[in-house]
C-alpha cells in the first residue's frame, strides 16, 4: 500500500478495495487478478517443484481468487483439482467471471468438483491444499457441511495454504471457542496483516504469515486507522555528522543490578552503548562494580551506598535520559528509592523488569510517573500491573486503555511486540524470532530504548525504532546462531548490522 502498512478492519478493507477501484482506476476483476498473481508468484517461488494442487473455493471473492490461482497454475503445467463449496446459491460477479475463464481451460485437464453436501473426497497425499472458501468478510461461525469439510482438511498431513485469511477466522475480532477454522501452515495475505493474525492464540490457524503488496490506495486518516504494522521502510536512523563528538549523542543513566543479578546490568549497558549513546553511567550496588567495569569498560560506574541493592539514585541533572529496572530486585528500600526518584524526575524514562514489579505492588506510584514514560513489560509483568487475561486479544484491549489512562507508552513484548501510545495508536513490530525468547533479551531492549531516548528521539519513536532494531538484530543473530542456541549476548553482537540496515542513505 502506498504509505505506511496500516491494519484495517474487514469493513475498512472492503472500502480500501472500492477506493482503489475508483481512484486508480481499475476494474474489480483486474484487481482480483492482481491479487491472484501475487499469490501465484509466491507459491511458485516457494514450491518450485510442486506439481499437484487441490483448491477449495467458496462462491464469494475469496473463491474468485482461488479460481484465478487455479487457472494460473494450470497454465504453468500444474495438476489442479478445484472443489467448489456450494454453501449458498448466489455467487459474486468476479467469482462467476473467473469460473467461466476456468471452464475455457478444460482441455488442460482441470478437475472441477461441486460440493453441496458432505461426502468423502480424495486428496492426493502429495497435493498442496489451498483454502479459498471464506474471506475476511466472514462474521459468523461456519456450520453445516462446509464445517465438516474444513474439519476433514484439518486432519490431513498435506501442506495447507490460505488465501488472504484462513476460512473461519475473523479479521478483527476473536473467534468463538471451539469454532471451526481452517488450519493453514502458511497464509499469504494481501497488502497488510489482519489484526487477528498478530495474536498467539491464532498461530494454529495462520501458520507462517506472508504479506504480498497489491498496491491498494488507503482513503483513511491516521485517526481512522490507529493500528500499524511497522516495517523497515518506517525506520530511519540518520548517519553521523563528521563533526560529531560523544557529547552529541547524549548521556544516559542506567539504574540496574543487584546481588546475583548484575548480568542484567551488563546486558543493558552493552546494548545501550552499542546503539550509539555517547556516554553511559550505570548505577549499581557496590558489589557489582568489579563485574561492571571488567565486562564493559566503556561504561562509567556510579556506586550505590548499599553493597547489594539499589538504595539511592543519582541526581539526574546531567543525564539526557534514564532507564531503571533490569535486575534491581524488589527490596523495600529499593521500592522507596524508586518512589523518590519518580516524584522528582524530569527526564525521559524507560521502566522495565523489577521497576514494573515494584509499581505493580505500589499502584499509587502511577500518580508520580510523567506522561510519555516508556514501560516495557512482558505479558506476565503486564498482568501484574493490570489483571489476568484469558487471551492475547483481551490483553491487547487492556493495553490500549492502560496507555490512555496513564498517558504512557506501553511496549508489550511478544512475537509481534505491540507499542501502544497515549493517543490510542498501536504499532506492531515485524522483526524478531522465537530464539529471542531467552533470558536477558528484555534487558537488551531496555538498553536500546534508553540509548535512543538519550539521543533525543521522541519517546514513541525511541520505542518503535528500539523494538524494530532489537528484533532485526535477533534475526541476524538467528542466521548465525540458530534458534535454540541464540542468547541475549548474540543480539547485542548483531546490533551493528541492524543499525547499518536502518541508516538512511548519504
Amino acid at each position: 500500500m502506498r504509505g505506511q502498512m496500516k491494519i484495517f478492519s474487514a469493513k475498512q478493507m472492503h472500502m480500501v478495495d472500492a477506493h482503489t477501484i475508483e481512484k486508480e482506476p481499475i476494474a474489480s476483476i483486474d484487481l482480483m487478478e492482481r491479487a491472484a498473481q501475487t499469490f501465484f508468484d509466491k507459491i511458485i517461488l516457494q514450491y518450485p517443484n510442486q506439481k499437484t494442487y487441490c483448491i477449495f473455493c467458496g462462491k464469494g471473492n475469496n473463491g474468485g481468487d482461488g479460481l484465478a490461482i487455479a487457472r494460473m497454475l494450470l497454465l504453468n503445467d500444474k495438476e489442479v483439482s478445484v472443489f467448489i463449496v456450494n454453501y449458498t446459491d448466489s455467487a459474486s460477479d468476479d467469482f462467476l467471471t473467473n469460473y467461466e475463464r476456468l471452464l475455457e481451460l478444460q482441455d488442460l485437464n482441470c478437475k472441477i468438483v461441486e460440493l453441496s453436501e458432505y461426502h468423502d473426497i480424495t486428496i492426493p497425499p502429495n497435493a498442496i491444499i489451498i483454502d479459498g472458501i471464506f474471506g475476511s468478510g466472514l462474521n459468523r461461525p461456519i456450520t453445516g457441511f462446509t464445517s465438516e469439510y474444513i474439519s476433514y482438511l484439518n486432519t490431513l498431513p498435506n501442506t495447507k495454504i490460505a488465501i488472504d485469511i484462513p476460512s473461519g477466522l475473523y479479521a478483527d475480532m476473536p473467534v468463538e471457542q471451539n469454532a471451526v477454522v481452517f488450519k493453514a501452515d502458511e497464509t499469504i495475505t494481501f497488502q497488510s496483516p489482519k489484526l487477528q493474525f498478530l495474536f498467539a492464540e491464532n498461530e494454529q490457524f495462520v501458520g507462517t504469515m506472508h504479506i504480498t503488496d497489491i498496491s491498494l490506495i488507503n482513503p483513511f486518516s491516521d485517526k481512522e486507522t490507529p493500528f500499524e504494522f511497522v516495517t523497515q521502510k518506517d525506520i530511519s536512523i540518520p548517519k553521523c555528522s563528521v563533526f560529531a563528538h560523544k557529547g552529541s549523542f547524549g548521556h544516559a543513566l542506567l539504574v540496574s543490578g543487584s546481588y546475583g543479578k548484575m548480568g542484567a546490568a551488563v546486558l543493558a549497558s552493552k546494548s545501550c552503548l552499542r546503539t550509539g549513546c555517547g556516554l553511559l553511567t550505570t548505577h549499581c550496588p557496590e558489589q557489582g562494580l568489579s563485574i561492571l567495569q571488567t565486562t564493559i569498560p566503556e561504561a562509567m560506574a556510579s556506586i550505590d551506598d548499599n553493597p547489594k541493592i539499589i538504595s539511592n539514585i543519582p541526581s539526574n541533572d546531567k543525564y539526557s535520559a534514564i532507564g531503571i529496572g533490569p535486575g534491581i530486585g524488589t527490596d523495600n528500600i529499593t521500592q522507596k528509592t524508586l518512589q523518590t526518584f519518580l516524584q522528582t524526575n524530569t527526564k525521559p524514562v524507560v521502566l522495565d523488569a523489577d521497576a514494573l514489579n515494584i509499581i505493580a505492588q505500589n499502584p499509587h506510584l502511577w500518580e508520580f510517573i510523567k506522561p510519555n514514560t516508556i514501560i516495557t513489560p512482558h505479558p506476565k509483568e503486564f498482568d501484574r500491573l493490570t489483571h489476568s487475561h484469558s487471551s492475547c486479544y483481551e490483553r491487547f484491549q487492556t493495553q490500549i486503555s492502560f496507555a490512555k489512562e496513564h498517558q504512557c507508552i506501553v511496549v508489550l513484548k511478544g512475537h509481534y511486540t505491540s507499542i501502544a501510545s497515549p493517543d490510542g495508536r498501536v504499532y506492531f513490530n515485524s522483526t524478531g524470532n522465537p530464539g529471542m525468547a531467552t533470558a536477558g533479551s528484555g534487558d537488551v531492549l531496555t538498553g536500546i530504548i534508553l540509548s535512543l531516548l538519550a539521543q533525543k528521539y521522541e519517546p514513541i519513536e525511541a520505542a518503535k525504532i528500539g523494538v524494530f532494531i532489537h528484533g532485526l538484530a535477533g534475526d541476524f543473530a538467528q542466521k548465525t546462531r540458530g534458534t535454540l542456541s541464540l542468547i541475549a549476548t548474540d543480539i547485542i553482537e548483531h546490533l551493528h548490522l541492524a543499525i547499518k540496515d536502518c541508516q538512511s542513505a548519504d
